[in-house]
């Protein structure tokens, strides 16, 4: 059966001639400009025996759009060409970016329009993004049967600029405010791939542009550069050439940074710079891939760094899931077998409609938890390199809601279903 999805992107077809010179032209933008329409954040393109299988994944979950017969090669060189990358290079992996500008598709490689300097612009125009570009990365891999391309559609770059876009609860929206007007420290955001953290580090980078009261010099390490933020000297590290995070942070330390955003603690090394790096006067705003905010702060003492540097120097963990929401079609469900073993009394379950496509979900919904490493004995419990369990019931005790309590309630909200949260925290976690 075809879903309304598969229909909508057939219909955007309908215009393409497979026997004009430019088909693939059209057809990659057909492909791109549907994905980022319908709030895709990947587009998967797969060559199979037949040809070229597609998805995009909406709201965190693959859906299968397309399959292509006999252009697999065609449209996976045009997406080369227009990340600049070598067409003839199949053997190997990789990466580079796509502008989408004004819908108008163009290589990374492509100059913006000049921008006059900051001090020459209005004020209340230096600090504010192009909303009309949307920025993608393309990244290619060799398989059996060709080479499969993914391209992520940055949402650091379109909606969710500022941190009142994002759905943060209104009392840790304000607590993270007071915490990015710091002078120095590290603000940890964690979570699994695809939970928002980058998309959280970019607004509130805008957040400490827009509310600062006067210039600060902000610079940014990221690998890759996702969006541009007008005001933060961004660069890209490069392992191959020897420019990785923890060279490089040592490298922007000497150039006279207030506010530093590394996109990724990945090694001890990284890790212990940033801590240092914050208890000489810098704030230091990063991510690392844990499941919740004990699990990086144990996961990060685990990398080696010293309890009293992590102690010292850390203000804060935030930690954050994306789930999908209920659509308007869900229905209210009282079969206990049906809520799989969460602790809700009263929940719906998805249905499937027209306007949502038949997945029962429309759109996705932020929950958050953040740690306070001062609060009750969550200090004690750091020192004494305490394991996640630990540390995360003496936030608890000190008034921290867990990200899994915050889910069940928004089931019982009839937010989300009980399905959903499994998908996403897992059949282990029952309290």
């Amino acid at each position: 059966m075809t879903s309304p999805l598969q229909q909508t992107f057939q219909k955007s077809l309908e215009r393409l001639d497979p026997q004009q010179e430019r088909y693939v032209a059209g057809l990659v933008d057909a492909i791109l400009t549907g994905a980022q329409t319908a709030g895709a954040s990947d587009v998967h393109l797969v060559p199979d025996r037949r040809g070229l299988q597609m998805d995009w994944r909406i709201d965190g979950v693959l859906q299968p759009v397309a399959h292509f017969a006999d252009v697999a090669p065609n449209v996976i060189a045009r997406l080369k060409v227009l990340a600049q990358l070598l067409t003839y290079r199949t053997d190997v992996p990789q990466e580079g970016r796509i502008l989408n500008r004004n819908g108008s598709l163009e290589s990374s490689l492509q100059a913006a329009p000049a921008q006059a300097p900051p001090s020459r612009l209005k004020p209340e125009l230096q600090h504010q993004d192009d909303t009309s570009v949307v920025e993608m990365r393309l990244s290619t891999f060799p398989t059996l049967y060709g080479e499969k391309a993914v391209v992520r559609l940055f949402v650091g770059s379109g909606r969710y600029r500022r941190l009142d876009d994002l759905g943060l609860p209104a009392h840790l929206a304000d607590e993270w405010r007071r915490l990015i007007t710091s002078t120095n420290g590290v603000l940890l955001i964690s979570g699994p791939a695809g939970s928002g953290k980058t998309t959280t580090l970019y607004a509130s980078l805008r957040d400490i542009l827009d509310h600062s009261p006067e210039r600060r010099s902000i610079v940014s390490l990221e690998d890759p550069i996702e969006a541009e933020v007008p005001g933060v000297a961004q660069s890209q590290v490069n392992a191959t050439a020897g420019f990785d995070y923890a060279r490089g942070l040592r490298s922007v330390l000497r150039q006279d940074p207030e506010v530093i955003m590394v996109g990724e603690i990945r090694d001890r090394e990284t890790a212990e710079t940033v801590f240092q790096a914050s208890l000489s006067g810098h704030l230091v705003l990063t991510s690392f891939h844990a499941g919740s905010s004990a699990e990086a702060v144990s996961r990060v003492s685990d990398l080696g760094v010293e309890p009293y540097l992590l102690r010292s120097g850390l203000l804060g963990v935030l930690s954050q899931r994306l789930l999908r929401r209920l659509c308007s079609c869900a229905t209210a469900c009282d079969d206990p077998q049906q809520s799989l073993a969460l602790p809700v009394t009263d929940f719906h379950v998805p249905a499937g409609c027209e306007q949502c496509d038949g997945t029962g979900y429309a759109g996705r919904m932020l929950i958050a938890e953040l740690l306070h490493p001062d609060a009750g004995d969550v200090a004690r419990s750091i020192l004494a390199r305490a394991d996640a369990a630990r540390i995360e019931q003496q936030a608890v005790n000190a008034g921290m809601e867990t990200l899994f309590s915050q889910a069940c309630r928004a089931v019982e909200q009839g937010d989300t279903s009980p399905a959903e949260v499994r998908r996403v925290f897992g059949t282990r976690r029952t309290e």
